[in-house]
């Protein structure tokens, strides 16, 4: 989700997807816009529930804004603040006393520690996904089954065994063994034999310091971090800084920030530095909504939301923008319920000209304000009449181009291909990951949608190979291919002039997964004079804007009873 400033050297986030600058239609996208969009907590980073700041619509948040720091041996961040002030690093003492340093900066690096013994570290992984959705999605099945399981992101989502329960590699193996007796064939044992280990470590006053904890503030809190001497884009970060242990042998910088900190360095760079005022205030407050429901993601590391497009886009305080500042404050609070209950805040880039179905991407239960919306103002296209499951309303459906809020922008409608050898190597790397028993296929011999939903969205497409096939399902679909911006799509097959398969086209619409509000689509509804609270109704039909109370729920978890309330954080 995001419509951020950036180099175009490097992946771009936008929507919720990040995207290649070196391809057609993102260069010329590029060039359209180019311009115009530009310690509460105990300082040990232990996550407690229910901890706030001092006020309840303004609780403080804890963001990895580094994640994975430690796994290159030659990772390096250097920490500043602001002209004029004092950095401050708090760690613990030989004596396990707190001990306080005042540096004009601060340069972590990282130092290899090599082990008197070889470690085994390893984890029994149920299931790998795509999206954050759906990995949540499966634990629960698990859990169903009786199961204990974490969600973990080593780089991607993951199931895990609970490690504390499934302690032993003996326990591992008797799990695997039942749950491969069973049919299971996406479960396996991920095991690597550690020689040496990553260490934070830093030299004051001609003493080198190592740690695995540490906490990092300014007397103004404003802290610049660097990734290293070169590093061209340094973000400014507002609150305070700690680096933590993370599960994966690694490190995490964490920011701990106060929501409209927080919402400052979030709304600019997902909305874009043009938009109009209303729909930087929608963004506003479903930013704000859907961070307050996702404070569960990194439970596992205990920390609550990243900065990247598995959360939403956040980069600090260094480019702030005037009009999301005010809408910020003008919205201050303000959330997006649905009885009672604080929505799954969903939005993309650009849906392509109609909004999809939460179950069009993820399995689970639906959210009965996340339907399909034709994303135009106009009487174009009668959905109850006209369904886009058949093949043939599909691609007239597509054939529109006027009419519809997103028609300026040209993510609405592309054709993206993708020759042989990339398809190969996209497929071949996603069955490899998922350790799938076609990962030795030689090529890809066909790619067909067999299943679309009512809103148009591919369900499931088959991948043929000389091998055999696989079915691909909703957002598994973008996982497996790249050259797709989003699941709205049909294919088409390339042939060469000799008549040979030279590869294949995804001709479609939309960027991301098109879910909930369109940040392109809401431009246009402001510009034409809709209110932010019109454009979230038109979004999120049966919602309301409700100032945050201590009554609200902010995520049901169906296998519970108790639902956590903003006065449990």
């Amino acid at each position: 989700m995001a419509f951020g400033k950036t180099s175009v050297r490097e992946p771009i986030a936008i929507g919720d997807r990040e995207i290649d600058p070196k391809t057609p239609t993102t260069r010329k996208w590029l060039r359209r816009i180019s311009g115009t969009l530009l310690s509460a907590i105990c300082w040990w980073g232990v996550v407690t529930e229910g901890v706030w700041g001092n006020s309840i619509t303004n609780r403080e948040l804890q963001v990895g804004v580094v994640q994975r720091f430690g796994r290159e041996a030659r990772d390096k961040l250097i920490f500043k603040p602001m002209s004029g002030d004092r950095l401050f690093v708090r760690f613990e003492g030989g004596d396990g006393t707190p001990v306080t340093q005042s540096v004009n900066e601060l340069e972590l690096e990282i130092e290899m520690k090599p082990l008197a013994q070889p470690i085994v570290e390893e984890r029994l992984v149920l299931s790998t996904h795509r999206s954050f959705e759906n990995a949540e999605q499966s634990a629960q099945d698990w859990r169903k089954q009786g199961l204990e399981v974490e969600l973990a992101y080593p780089g991607r989502w993951q199931v895990w065994a609970k490690r504390e329960v499934y302690s032993t590699p003996l326990l591992r193996r008797l799990l695997l063994q039942s749950l491969q007796a069973q049919g299971n064939e996406l479960a396996f044992l991920d095991t690597e034999i550690r020689q040496q280990v990553p260490q934070p470590t830093w030299v004051v006053d001609g003493f080198r310091y190592h740690r695995d904890r540490l906490e990092i503030f300014a007397n103004n809190n404003r802290i610049q971090v660097s990734k290293g001497k070169d590093d061209r884009n340094p973000r400014l970060y507002g609150g305070t800084l700690r680096v933590q242990p993370d599960a994966y042998g690694s490190f995490t910088v964490v920011n701990d920030v106060k929501m409209e900190t927080y919402l400052r360095g979030v709304v600019p760079h997902e909305i874009g530095a043009n938009a109009p005022d209303a729909a930087v205030e929608a963004q506003a407050i479903i930013a704000r909504t859907y961070a307050l429901r996702n404070l569960r993601r990194f439970a596992i590391d205990n920390y609550e939301l990243c900065a990247s497009t598995q959360c939403q886009v956040y980069k600090g305080l260094g480019q702030t923008w005037e009009p999301a500042d005010i809408a910020i404050a003008a919205t201050a609070g303000k959330v997006l319920t649905y009885n009672n209950e604080l929505v799954d805040a969903l939005y993309s880039s650009t849906t392509g000209g109609i909004t999809s179905p939460y179950n069009d991407m993820w399995d689970g239960e639906g959210r009965p304000y996340l339907t399909a919306v034709i994303d135009s103002v106009a009487n174009l296209w009668d959905l109850s009449r006209n369904s886009l499951a058949s093949e043939q309303n599909f691609r007239r459906f597509l054939s529109l181009e006027k009419g519809f809020n997103e028609e300026e922008w040209d993510l609405f409608r592309w054709r993206e291909f993708s020759p042989l050898a990339q398809t190969n190597e996209d497929l071949k790397e996603y069955l490899v990951e998922k350790k799938h028993a076609l990962a030795n296929f030689n090529t890809v011999t066909g790619i067909e949608v067999v299943e679309r939903s009512r809103a148009g969205r591919a369900i499931a497409v088959k991948a043929t190979t000389d091998k055999g096939s696989i079915i691909l399902r909703k957002d598994e679909i973008l996982r497996a291919f790249y050259a797709p911006l989003s699941t709205f799509f049909y294919v088409e097959r390339v042939y060469g002039a000799d008549k040979t398969l030279k590869g294949y086209a995804f001709v479609g619409g939309g960027f991301g997964h098109g879910v909930g509000l369109s940040q392109t689509g809401s431009h246009k509804l402001a510009k034409l004079g809709w209110s932010s609270v019109r454009i979230l109704e038109f979004y999120y039909p049966g919602t309301q804007i409700e100032t945050l109370h201590e009554d609200i729920i902010f995520w049901r978890d169906p296998l519970e009873s108790l639902p956590p309330t903003a006065s449990q954080g």
